[in-house]
């Protein structure tokens, strides 16, 4: 999977530099590319890179609940 991810970012990076190239030439689907572009990295890269980062719950750490509140204030008093 993170061979898969690596594939695609450098796809989506090669897609904006021919989008950016386009655009600097003023070619009529220049503005039709980098919004593919954008597209593609919106609702398929980014997706697929979250679930992948958070797929075995390293989230949790993230998440607050009343204990970690409650210690985060009895901490603030300390410092």
């Amino acid at each position: 999977m993170k061979l898969a991810l690596k594939i695609m970012f450098v796809i989506f990076l090669i897609w904006m530099s021919i989008g950016i190239y386009l655009v600097n030439q003023e070619h009529q689907k220049a503005q039709i590319v980098m919004g593919l572009g954008v597209f593609y990295f919106s609702f398929l890269f980014m997706p697929f890179f979250i679930y992948y980062r958070y797929r075995d719950g390293k989230y949790k750490k993230y998440i607050l609940n009343d204990e970690k509140l409650v210690n985060a204030f009895k901490n603030m008093g300390k410092d």
